[in-house]
Order: structure tokens, then sequence, then C-alpha cells
């Protein structure tokens, strides 16, 4: 009986084994790997703004009071502009050495202050109410979430559409009935250009409000990539 059983038991792995590499070879056989993509150029929508202030004193609260008056007068600015979202960004203080004595001459410090918002005049008015203290470290543009995947979802729809076009104009080319999809994979590859920024953009702090500053957003290319397999009939 043990006999009998080892070798119904090696023929049925003998039997799994010729059937594993029969669907193995199947579904290696007539395989092609396509790429196809789909982009468009849309306008940014976002505004993102960078400001700061540099601070120096001899004492290390004096210089904290000072820092610390000057981001509470930015936000009390800032809350006149609800349709603009302000965040405080890093806040830094270190001392300054001589350098001859090597000895400490003063605390420097430094604040920022971050701008992001989707209506661009409110967003420069608030800019260059701030440049009367502030100093611009950059001025970027970008396409928002919202509009980045609503355009990617569209997108997604497209490429799909010029992947199944080129697995039907190879399956046509080779003489192939249909095609079966393996394998598909979609990946969104965004460029976004900083436009350079006009010369009104460039100044910094003075005694009186900035003009509002005329700004170009410029535009950005959603790409969106579908990669795959397909295996012909």
């Amino acid at each position: 009986m043990r006999y009998l059983a080892l070798a119904t038991l090696v023929t049925t792995a003998a039997l799994s084994t010729h059937i594993f590499a029969q669907e193995n070879e199947k579904l290696n056989y007539n395989l092609v790997n396509i790429q196809a993509e789909a982009s468009r150029q849309i306008s940014n929508d976002e505004m993102h703004a960078v400001l700061f202030i540099e601070k120096s004193s001899k004492q290390p609260a004096e210089l904290s009071a000072q820092i610390n008056q000057l981001m509470n007068w930015a936000m009390n600015i800032a809350r006149k502009y609800p349709q603009v979202k302000v965040e405080t960004g890093s806040q830094t203080t270190y001392p300054v050495y001589d350098n001859d004595s090597r000895k400490l001459k003063e605390w420097r410090g430094r604040a920022e202050i971050q701008l992001e918002g989707t209506d661009f005049r409110m967003t420069s008015q608030l800019i260059s109410e701030l440049q009367q203290q502030f100093q611009t470290e950059s001025i970027n543009f970008t396409v928002s979430d919202a509009q980045r995947k609503k355009v990617e979802n569209e997108l997604m729809v497209e490429a799909s559409k010029n992947f199944q076009q080129r697995a039907q104009l190879l399956s046509q080319a080779w003489n192939k009935g249909s095609y079966n999809l393996v394998s598909l994979n979609l990946n969104t590859n965004n460029y976004f250009p900083q436009p350079l920024m006009r010369s009104s953009m460039a100044k910094f702090a003075t005694a009186e409000a900035a003009p509002v500053q005329d700004v170009a957003a410029g535009e950005s290319k959603v790409t969106v990539n579908a990669n795959g397999t397909i295996q012909f009939r």
C-alpha cells in the first residue's frame, strides 16, 4: 500500500508540474509591452509666497520681542484677507561672533510667513502690504490639488484609450484576431515650470506699501503614462 500511495503521489506531482508548465508557457507566449500617454497644458491656479524678516539685537529677549511684534503685526494684516491661507514658517535665532576676537557680537533672528491663495489679486495685495516690514523670499505658482486631480482623472481615461488603440493596431499588424490584457500601470507625471516674476515683484521692504504686484502665473504640464502588457490570442 505504501508503494502504491507513493507512486500515486509522484504521478500526481508530475502531472501538476506538467499542467503548471503548460499554463506558464501560455502566459509567457505572444506577450507585447506597450506604452502610451496623454498630456495637457493647464493654467496654474494657485499662488505661493514666502516672506521673511531678519533682526539683530545685543539681547536675545529684546530680539525675540521685536520678531514677535512684527509677526503679530503680519498676522493682523493677513486677517483682512480671508481668501488667503496664511501660516507661520520656520523661525531661528543664532549668535553672531566678531571675526577677530571671536567674542559674541550680537544675536540675529529670522522668521518666515507663508501665503497660499487662488485669488491672485488678493494674495498680491497682501504681499504688498506685508512688504512694509517683510522681504519676499520666493513667489511661485502651481496647479491646485482639486484642479490637478480633476485633470488627472480625465487623462487616465484618455491614456487608457490610447493604450487600447495601440494594442489593436499591433494586433492587426501581427494578424492576430484579438488580445488579452495581462497588466496595466497608470502613472502621473507633473511638470511645473516656474514663470519669471516681473520687475515689480522683486521689491523689498519700504516705508509704504508697494504697488500691487503684476503676476503671470503661467502653465503646467500634467501627463499620465500607461504602461502594460498584452497577449495576442
